[in-house]
């Protein structure tokens, strides 16, 4: 066990409790999450992982009954600090969805709506710039950059998810959260995305929630176990799938629970 995990955590949660109104969705979760790692959480549907996952960029604010407790840092920053502004935050956290959303707007225009909003270009030239990059790191670019003035709404479910990751990249997050980003692509898009995912944890701290167990073996280096609303086990992704430490993490990987 290396002595440096602690320091190098880039999001740390400690005594997290989420409750929509009555229901008491997430309980007491702790977790050290690293930099430069993809960590995977799995566990049954309703289970609470998505919950979590919102916690991470503060999209449960939208929801008015829920009620989020306990302490979430990126970086040593209390990002629940009143002085957090959740829209910078939100620049800072990227988020990923189920279903791929593109706004209906033009592939440019999905892209650069987010540095716009957050003034993070100078000018036209600087905007492209990062318009491309961002195309560039989502594997877009050799297939958008014919068409960046045509719908984003146009594209094939494979390519509408990555141009959602080019507009989550464009404004140079450091962390980038994906719900079940590939539950609605077919095979050959989904191998795409977990290649991609692959090449994002260079830059960023990746976390994906997803319901398929081959996903997590594939594409993450620690992997989160959730059942009932707590966090069961976390841990090396290789260790959680062949030695797990929990019977209930045993169970659920061996078909028994879900």
């Amino acid at each position: 066990m290396k002595d440096k995990t602690m320091t190098q955590s880039k999001i740390s949660a400690k005594g997290v409790q989420v409750h929509y109104a009555d229901t008491h969705a997430i309980k007491d979760v702790d977790v050290e999450i690293a930099d430069k790692e993809v960590t995977a959480f799995i566990g049954p549907s309703g289970c609470g992982k998505s919950t979590f996952l919102r916690c991470i960029n503060r999209m449960n604010d939208t929801i008015g009954i829920c009620r989020v407790t306990g302490d979430i840092r990126i970086d040593g920053e209390d990002i629940y600090d009143p002085k957090v502004d959740p829209v910078q935050l939100r620049a800072k956290v990227g988020m990923v969805f189920q279903k791929p959303n593109p706004f209906p707007k033009s592939i440019y225009d999905n892209v650069a709506y987010g540095p716009k909003i957050h003034g993070l270009a100078r000018d036209k030239d600087d905007l492209d710039q990062i318009v491309e990059n961002a195309l560039r790191k989502a594997a877009l670019w050799n297939e958008a950059k014919d068409r960046l003035h045509a719908s984003g709404t146009g594209l094939s479910g494979g390519q509408q998810q990555r141009l959602c990751i080019a507009r989550a990249i464009a404004t140079a997050p450091e962390v980038l959260l994906m719900d079940e980003p590939c539950s609605a692509l077919d095979p050959i898009a989904t191998a795409q995305v977990e290649e991609l995912i692959d090449e994002l944890r260079q830059s960023y701290s990746v976390v994906i929630v997803t319901h398929s167990m081959q996903q997590a073996a594939r594409v993450s280096q620690k992997t989160a176990f959730f059942h009932l609303g707590n966090l069961v086990e976390f841990g090396e992704t290789d260790k959680i799938f062949t030695n797990p430490e929990d019977p209930r993490t045993e169970s659920y990987i061996s078909g028994r629970i879900g």
